[in-house]
């Protein structure tokens, strides 16, 4: 049967090395991950008391296309609370999780044939969504003196539609501070270029609160989910904020798309933000998980790294032990049972010498594989 050039895209390499440890594990091997950005917490014990108690009363049928209104209000009330913005809760769109929220902004911004700048290392799936789109993906190749971070000189020259920018980053865990995104909006408020923030890892900082778009402008997609701090990834609820002049565009295109985002997934979503402390919790684990990866990594001799202001992700450079990261991560996985993302994923010209080790799951896990990478490394030498 015929198929289209659109779908024609490339793997979703972690998802790869998933199954390749998936089969590990059912060969009887004792497999630790550090592959994917998957935290090792369930949703908040009250997100899942809520929808169990909904579920012997309601249906759990359609929801309107943008949202459950109490969601939406109370995701409008928490960038009081975080960011101190007064925000419209008519601005904010419920979405079948962040991946659902690309698909509406891309479609609703992007015209066939248009170009976004996307940040190199990123996150792969921006671009990938984007050739299914007709759209063409513009690396931005993005200096170590900058954190990986597109500046606005990046721009100059590239003939843009849109730039996709995340903060923090996948896979750096680096961030834009006010004055770095304030310069990027600008630059491309005088350009003509609509500006995308990925802000899905936001709530999961270490040293300084992460800065939202809707701080510096209105005129912007902000898009976020309930995946990351919230711990719901399986649940698949995210959501996104637009300038009110475009929200009837994304909720014809949404009305069509996907109807609706899972209404027991915006039930426990509701519940998960009133779970604070269960959440911050959580957070601990990931700063105690921080502070043994940059330490073991050392250790180990991965050494080349910038250390991360947000997410869960530590990037390291391997140039000096491979040329080809995909073969490297599957002799670690072979050789020392763990898990790691190639760089190839996140960047496709310069991953061939770069690592991502994700420290979202238990710290006795992170302990453990990091002493496997120590003794991998001792071996190898």
């Amino acid at each position: 049967m015929r198929n289209s050039r659109r779908g024609q895209v490339d793997p979703f390499i972690v998802m790869d090395v998933m199954e390749a440890a998936r089969r590990a594990e059912e060969g009887g091997r004792h497999i630790i991950h550090m592959e994917v950005g998957q935290p090792g917490t369930p949703a908040p014990q009250g997100a899942r008391e809520a929808l169990a108690r909904v579920m012997e009363d309601e249906p759990l049928g359609y929801s309107v296309a943008l949202g459950l209104p109490a969601l939406r209000q109370r995701i409008a009330r928490l960038y009081g609370e975080w960011y101190d913005v007064d925000l419209d809760p008519g601005r904010v769109i419920v979405t079948s999780g962040s991946s659902g929220a690309f698909v509406l902004a891309f479609t609703a911004l992007f015209d066939a044939g248009d170009r976004v700048g996307i940040g190199e290392p990123g996150y792969p799936s921006y671009r990938q969504i984007l050739r299914a789109l007709d759209v063409e993906p513009v690396g931005i190749a993005a200096g170590a003196d900058h954190r990986l971070q597109p500046v606005p000189g990046d721009l100059e020259n590239l003939d843009l539609q849109g730039l996709m920018v995340a903060s923090p980053a996948n896979p750096s865990g680096t961030m834009l501070d006010r004055s770095a995104l304030s310069a990027l909006t600008d630059a491309c408020a005088a350009r003509d270029i609509a500006f995308i923030s990925d802000e899905i890892y936001h709530g999961i900082e270490y040293e300084a609160k992460a800065v939202t778009a809707l701080e510096i402008t209105d005129d912007a997609y902000v898009i976020n989910s309930f995946s990351k701090y919230f711990s719901m990834t399986g649940w698949r609820v995210g959501w996104m904020v637009v300038p009110d002049s475009h929200v009837r565009l994304i909720e014809r295109l949404a009305q069509n798309l996907f109807i609706c985002a899972s209404h027991a997934g915006q039930v426990a979503a509701l519940a998960a933000m009133e779970c604070e402390a269960e959440l911050q919790d959580n957070l601990a684990v990931y700063k105690a998980n921080r502070a043994l990866m940059l330490d073991g990594l050392r250790d180990a001799g991965f050494e080349r790294f910038a250390p991360p202001d947000g997410a869960f992700y530590v990037y390291a450079d391997v140039s000096d032990l491979t040329d080809d990261s995909r073969a490297f991560a599957a002799e670690i996985l072979e050789k020392a049972g763990v898990a790691v993302t190639p760089g190839l994923d996140f960047d496709p010209h310069r991953g061939h010498g770069t690592i991502r080790f994700s420290y979202a799951r238990s710290t006795g896990d992170i302990r453990e594989g990091l002493a496997r990478l120590k003794r991998f490394m001792q071996a190898r030498r």
